[in-house]
C-alpha cells in the first residue's frame, strides 16, 4: 500500500442526500416507437450521462426510456442494480450502462465465487446486446447508515468483482469500481487543502491503491446544492448554479481560480487523493457519478425551485459537454452523470429528494433546459464508430439522427426529431395522445 498522509481533518461541504387504461396506452405506444428506433453497436463519445433511478410507484415502464434519452442525445446511464427489464430495454440502442451491485449484496460478492455468480446472472447473459461497461460496488459505502458493517466488504468486492471479470474474459469490456459521497471528505474548502476524514483512510488508501493498478476511476456524487443550501449567506448563488458569468473564487492556497463549485469540489477530490496516496494521485482519474439540482421542495428549502434547476442543469451538461478539464486537472475531460431521469415519489429524506427528474413519471420535461447538447453527444441511430470499452472515452463523433431543419442539436423543451414515416408518426402521435389521457387520468 501506497503511503498514507493524515490529512488536516474539517467539515466537508457535502451531506449525504441523505389510472392502469392511460399507463398501458402510454406503454404499448412508447413501446411501439422504441421498436421503431434504429439499433446500434456504437459506443457514445458523449461525456454526459445520466442516473436512472427507479424509487417510485408511478415511473413509466423501462421501454419508454431508450425514446427519452434519444430526444436528449445521452448515450451514458448510470443504474442502480441490474435490473434484467431495465438490461433488455437497453438491448440493442447502443446506450452505454453503468449497473450497480446493490449494497446488501456486497458480502456476497466480497468472495470470488460470489462475485463470478453476480456476473454471470446479471451481466453476462445481457452482452454483448446490452452495453455493460462499468459495474459498482455499492453506492457511497463509506458514509451510509451502515457503513460501519459494509465498508470492510467494499474492497474485497471490488477485487473480487475485477478477478471474476477477467476470468470470464470480459476484462476489455467491464470495468469495477464503486461510488462515492463528497463527505468522505474531511476538508473541502480551498480545494487545495482537500483531505480525506482521517477515519476513512484505512479504507481508501488500499481503494486507491486498487484504482491505480486497475485504471478504474474514483466516482463520486457532488452537488453544490448542499453545499449551497447548507451557506447561502457564505456561497453565492450564481457559483453553485455553474453559471458561465459568476466571477469564480479564488484559491489562497494555489492561486487557481475556480469559476465554479462543481469543479472545485472535484478538484477537492484531486488533492485529497494526493494527500492520502501519492502514487495513485498520478494516475487515477475523478468522475462525477451523480450531480444535479432539485426542482421543488419543503417551504424551507428555497432554493429548490424549476428555474434553478433548470439553470444548473443546463450550465452542468454544457459544461461537460465543452470536453475541458478543472483548474488542476485541465488536460483531463471532466465527466458527469446528471442525476436523474425522473422524480421519484418515494424517495426518503427530504422533499427536494423527490424532485430531482428532468422528466416527471409521464414523461413530461419537469422544466426546460436552455442548453442543447451537441450533434455527438448521442448513440442512437448511429451505427459506427470506436469504443473505449468502460475505461475511458473516444475522441470521435458518434452521430446523430435529427430532422427538418434542426441543426444536430436538441433541447429538452422539443419533441424529439427522426426522419419523417408514416408508423414513426403514428407511434409519436400514440405516445402524444397516450400522455394526454394519463395526465387527464390524474387526480
Amino acid at each position: 500500500m501506497a503511503p498514507c498522509c493524515l490529512p488536516q481533518v474539517g467539515w466537508g461541504l457535502e451531506r449525504p442526500r441523505g389510472f392502469r387504461l392511460a399507463a398501458a396506452a402510454l406503454c404499448a405506444a412508447v413501446v411501439a416507437l422504441a421498436a421503431l428506433a434504429p439499433a446500434s453497436d456504437a459506443t457514445s463519445a458523449s461525456l454526459v450521462g445520466i442516473n436512472y433511478g427507479r424509487v417510485g410507484n408511478n415511473l413509466p415502464p423501462p421501454q419508454s426510456v431508450p425514446p427519452l434519452l434519444g430526444g436528449l442525445g445521452i448515450g451514458r446511464v448510470r443504474m442502480y442494480d441490474a435490473d434484467p427489464a431495465v438490461l433488455r430495454a437497453f438491448a440493442r440502442t447502443g446506450v452505454e450502462l453503468v449497473v450497480g451491485v446493490p449494497d446488501e449484496s456486497l458480502a456476497a460478492v466480497a468472495v470470488p465465487g460470489g462475485a463470478a455468480r453476480w456476473l454471470k446472472e446479471n451481466v453476462v447473459p445481457f452482452l454483448p446486446d446490452t452495453k455493460i461497461a462499468v459495474v459498482t460496488a455499492g453506492n457511497e459505502v463509506l458514509t451510509g447508515s451502515n457503513s460501519s458493517a459494509l465498508s470492510p466488504a467494499l474492497l474485497p468486492a471490488m477485487q473480487s468483482l475485477h478477478l471474476a471479470v477477467a476470468t470470464l474474459g470480459l476484462g476489455k469490456q467491464v470495468t469495477v469500481t464503486t461510488v462515492h459521497n463528497l463527505g468522505v471528505l474531511g476538508t473541502s474548502y480551498p480545494p487545495s487543502a482537500g483531505a480525506f476524514r482521517k477515519d476513512l483512510l484505512p479504507y481508501l488508501c488500499p481503494i486507491l491503491d486498487y484504482h491505480a493498478q486497475t485504471g478504474s476511476p474514483f466516482l463520486v456524487n457532488a452537488y453544490p446544492y448542499f453545499a449551497y443550501s447548507a451557506d447561502p449567506s457564505g456561497v453565492r448563488l450564481d457559483y453553485a448554479l455553474l453559471e458561465p458569468g459568476s466571477a469564480g473564487v479564488q484559491d489562497p492556497g494555489s492561486g487557481l481560480r475556480y469559476p465554479n463549485l462543481l469543479v472545485a469540489q472535484v478538484d477537492a477530490v484531486y488533492h485529497a487523493i494526493a494527500a492520502a496516496n501519492a502514487a495513485a494521485s498520478r494516475v487515477v482519474e475523478v468522475r462525477v457519478s451523480e450531480t444535479g439540482w432539485p426542482s421543488a421542495g419543503s417551504a424551507n428549502e428555497t432554493a429548490a425551485t424549476p428555474q434553478n434547476a433548470a439553470r444548473y442543469n443546463s450550465n452542468a451538461m454544457r459544461l461537460v459537454a465543452q470536453g475541458k478539464g478543472t483548474p488542476l486537472k485541465p488536460a483531463v475531460p471532466l465527466r458527469a452523470y446528471v442525476f436523474a431521469l425522473f422524480n421519484e415519489n418515494l424517495k426518503p429524506g427530504l422533499a427536494s429528494e423527490r424532485y430531482y427528474g428532468l422528466f416527471n413519471p409521464d414523461g413530461t420535461p419537469a422544466y426546460e433546459l436552455s442548453f442543447k447538447l451537441p450533434r455527438d453527444n448521442s448513440t442512437f441511430g448511429h451505427h459506427g464508430g470506436v469504443g473505449d470499452n468502460g475505461s475511458g472515452y473516444v475522441n470521435g463523433s458518434s452521430g446523430y439522427i435529427s430532422g427538418g431543419g434542426n441543426s444536430g442539436y436538441y433541447d429538452i423543451s422539443t419533441s424529439a426529431q427522426h426522419p419523417p414515416g408514416r408508423w414513426r408518426m403514428w407511434a409519436q402521435a400514440a405516445v402524444a395522445g397516450a400522455a394526454a389521457v394519463l395526465v387527464g387520468a390524474l387526480p
